[in-house]
């Protein structure tokens, strides 16, 4: 069992979806290798990291000239040399990492970490394990990225290939193999979109990161545009989805407006063309999904380089300005399209959405250059171990040795009020040794105005995503029991909120296999998920003392209908921890 170590930092979006996706790309390619995802900043630094995250945030949102001088600070030898001096401690957590886990290969998503690597091995002849880099960055590259030595450097494309090339790294050492995006990219790709013709709706995704002042005009001048339609993305700006949802609620099916969401492969793939910053992960989705794109900001930095690249390789344009944007979307889909497709046609020859995949096969096939060179060291490999107890040839279910099972049944995800993602969620419960656990996430009835404010807050699922969600779980419930032998069921916890407490209910339905209308009433949910082979459990129907919200007795409190229907009840809640359930008639 090869195990692959895979390095990343949160300061911008693309290390991080780069480390996941060539983790996914893994598990996706092989059952012989344990791959384990590392922020060694956030795991050492804790709240200063946080600082730091939200300080680079700031930074990229509102003042981005003070970020290009940040920026200029790691592609100076000497000055970056003394930031190095200064994280002993990071040094210090990677050294006790190596050390215990013996990886066979490394990968780097950040640039800093290949130079402490250089610094912990200094005294050594070879390191125990092949190492990797995997550049974010496009053209603008920043130096600190090649000056530490790494086996091989994998880069997006051949401008960036050239850059390092130019800056004397061996072409052996150089692969270009793309940027990894989502596999699903290469495993949903469905046909080409054609060019619209003369009586068909342009259809443009326009992804809100910045700038949010001016959103609003700038997407009233493109709706000025009579044959386009919107699909708008703010992601967890719940404050801006309400915004926009009722500020373009005349405009019926030609705007949609979604906040968070892990289906923007689809959204790509489905759209003529994307609006968007020159984030790194954003323009390497683009040209994945073979999206042309219209850049509508660029970060001073690495950015810059993610903008050339756009119009180096001719398939979208820069905007100067937002009030350019309508014009570069009119121009587009001009003439028959003529431009759009001439974007279209440079994206069929650049386009590799099978890059996570490839990019993992190259990682597999260093894993097994790195045979026998561990340390003789011995070491508890805690971080790549199945957990306390746990066989990893075996499911829960499979021993034949009668044991008590763990088990969690209620839990929430960043679908609706939870912090996590669903990926960290089963990671989360994965590493501590769970044998089965039940996703079940907030969904409200859209017709009570206290649930159209919980899905415009993001507190519940929106009414749109429910397919999305449940097809996220499946995929994760794949990948938990592949890497976990942990079984992971759908579930979800359908709100009744009243305006009192006795008119204000929670019920959850546990192992579903299709999404319910939360519209119906209880007992038609009850009935629904009994007919799915799923359990209705009532979700705290008591007093409880508790920050989160008012209490939901109403099913308490009409025991005489319910008592027979229901399955369970569910005695406290605990966010993000085991929860206590126990017969309804105990």
């Amino acid at each position: 069992m090869k195990k692959i170590l895979i390095l990343t930092a949160s300061f911008g979006d693309g290390h991080n979806a780069a480390a996941r996706n060539l983790r996914d790309g893994i598990e996706l390619i092989t059952d012989d290798a344990k791959v384990e995802v590392l922020d060694l900043f956030e795991s050492t630094y804790g709240t200063l990291n946080t600082l730091l995250k939200q300080t680079y945030q700031g930074l990229v949102r509102y003042a981005p000239t003070v970020w290009s001088g940040v920026f200029a600070i790691f592609d100076n030898p000497a000055l970056f040399r003394r930031q190095m001096d200064t994280m002993g401690k990071l040094r210090e957590s990677l050294a006790i990492v190596l050390h215990d886990a013996e990886p066979d290969v490394v990968v780097s998503c950040y640039p800093v970490y290949s130079h402490i690597i250089q610094d912990i091995y200094r005294e050594h002849a070879e390191r125990p394990f092949r190492f990797i880099t995997v550049v974010t960055d496009s053209i603008s590259v920043c130096s600190a990225w090649y000056r530490a030595p790494s086996d091989l450097f994998v880069v997006a494309n051949e401008p960036t290939a050239n850059v390092l090339a130019e800056a004397g790294i061996p072409k052996h050492r150089l692969k270009t193999l793309g940027f990894p995006v989502s596999p699903l990219f290469a495993q949903e790709r469905p046909i080409a979109l054609p060019a619209p013709a003369h009586d068909e709706r342009r259809k443009v995704l326009y992804v809100i990161n910045t700038g949010k002042a001016k959103t609003g005009k700038s997407l009233e001048r493109l709706l000025k545009v009579s044959d386009v339609d919107l699909t708008i993305t703010v992601g967890r700006d719940a404050s801006l989805k309400a915004k926009l949802s009722e500020r373009f609620r005349d405009q019926g099916n030609r705007v949609q407006v979604y906040g968070w969401t892990n289906q923007m492969p689809r959204l790509l793939m489905s759209n003529h063309l994307v609006i968007a910053k020159a984030g790194g992960a954003m323009v390497q989705e683009a040209i994945a999904a073979r999206c042309p794109m219209i850049v509508n900001q660029v970060i001073p930095g690495q950015e810059e380089g993610n903008a050339r690249l756009i119009k180096k390789l001719g398939v979208g344009a820069v905007a100067e300005g937002s009030k350019a944007v309508r014009d570069l979307v009119e121009e587009a889909f001009a003439h028959k399209s003529r431009l759009w497709q001439e974007w279209r046609d440079n994206l069929d020859q650049v386009s590799q959405p099978d890059a996570a995949l490839r990019i993992a096969e190259l990682i597999l096939e260093e894993a097994g250059h790195a045979g026998g060179r561990h340390s003789p060291w011995p070491s508890p490999l805690k971080l790549f171990e199945h957990g306390p107890g746990r066989s990893p040839a075996a499911g829960p279910h499979l021993s034949n040795a009668s044991r008590v099972q763990l088990c969690d049944f209620h839990i929430h995800t960043n679908y609706s009020d939870g912090r996590l993602t669903l990926p960290e969620v089963i990671d989360f419960y994965g590493r501590r040794g769970f044998d089965c656990i039940c996703v079940t996430d907030h969904v409200a009835d859209p017709r009570r105005l206290i649930g159209k404010f919980s899905e415009l807050l993001n507190f519940t699922i929106a009414s749109g995503q429910l397919d999305e969600y449940f097809d996220m779980l499946e995929r994760e419930r794949r990948r938990a029991w592949r890497k976990y032998d942990m079984l992971v069921m759908a579930g979800l916890e359908f709100n009744k909120e009243g305006f009192t407490r006795k008119t204000s209910g929670h019920l959850l339905g546990l192992d579903l296999k299709a999404p319910i209308a939360p519209s119906l009433g209880f007992v038609e949910i009850i009935a629904q998920i009994h007919s799915q082979g799923g359990l209705a459990v009532a979700a705290h129907p008591h007093v409880m003392k508790s920050e989160w919200g008012k209490n939901t007795l109403f099913l308490w409190e009409n025991q005489e209908v319910f008592a027979p229907i229901i399955d369970d009840v569910v005695q406290s809640e605990k966010r993000h921890g085991p929860v206590s359930i126990t017969k309804h008639n105990t």
